[in-house]
């Protein structure tokens, strides 16, 4: 996948990088540097196809043109809102990170992983629920979507959303596919499954520091309005033992960003009166 200025392009497969995530924001500055004719060359020569993304200012912008929908409780209109979002969860470290959550009053948006992570920890997830935050996919086993065959995508999308539909008696809208990597297929299926993807425009590279200073250093740096904050509970594997810098830095984080007047909300409530549509991308 290549995302050029907002937009996702399609290109074949290449080796992965070692690292979790892809950030989607450093593949846009390096393709965005290029000069148009470049751009324009490199793109034919990889073999990519334009699919654009959507930005929860333009959903909002739709949905008012219908005069359908409800804002909820904030309308991002007036506020300016951010979602702080967590990856790879639920863990023993979760119900640390929940506390933090529900002293400062924050809504987040969890996407979970199944195994090892959902079905081990069940009552971390009915708490996320229960305190009003949005339970989410990020697949069962981490697997990057677009290095599988179709009924691997499926069974990967499926399974997890399964867990969390028996623990919590519903059914999960939203997906984060891992290191952001998608592709047409994995849209036709999410599509097809009833499911949106979320992106971010946010991340700290958490996997990178256990240093709550460099990354709350650097979630302040990108944030800004509409910005989906991309965070970590705990490392995807059998072996997860969490991010050691993540949770002493999430209080600071909050805290500064309401000193800058921003609102906290959930990927939904960012959306709204707008609501995530099956097979959509959405990314600042």
């Amino acid at each position: 996948m290549c995302i050029v200025a907002g937009m996702r392009f399609n290109r074949p497969r290449r080796p992965l990088p070692a690292r979790r995530d892809a950030a989607p924001v450093r593949t846009v500055r390096r393709w965005a540097a290029l000069p148009v004719a470049a751009l324009a060359i490199a793109l034919a020569l990889t073999g990519c196809t334009r699919v654009e993304t959507t930005s929860p200012g333009t959903v909002r912008q739709e949905a008012g043109k219908t005069g359908k929908g409800a804002f909820g409780s904030v309308d991002c209109r007036e506020a300016k809102c951010i979602a702080l979002t967590f990856d790879a969860g639920p863990s023993k470290n979760t119900a640390q990170l929940l506390d933090v959550l529900k002293d400062k009053q924050v809504p987040a948006t969890f996407f979970l992983l199944g195994k090892n992570h959902v079905e081990r920890y069940p009552d971390m997830v009915k708490r996320m629920v229960a305190e009003g935050h949005e339970v989410a996919s990020h697949t069962w086993s981490h697997k990057i979507l677009t290095d599988i065959d179709p009924e691997e995508i499926r069974e990967e999308l499926s399974r997890p959303d399964d867990a969390i539909e028996r623990i919590t008696g519903r059914r999960p809208t939203l997906m984060r596919p891992p290191q952001g990597r998608t592709n047409d297929t994995v849209q036709g299926i999410a599509r097809e499954m009833g499911l949106s993807e979320v992106l971010w425009s946010v991340t700290a590279k958490d996997y990178e520091t256990n240093d709550p200073d460099v990354i709350t250093k650097r979630v302040l740096d990108q944030a800004g309005r509409d910005g989906i904050i991309l965070l970590h509970d705990v490392v995807p594997g059998p072996d997860a033992k969490g991010y050691r810098g993540t949770l002493p830095a999430v209080p600071g984080i909050i805290d500064a960003l309401k000193q800058r007047g921003f609102t906290f909300v959930t990927v939904p409530q960012l959306l709204a009166p707008g609501t995530p549509q099956p097979g959509a991308v959405y990314r600042p």
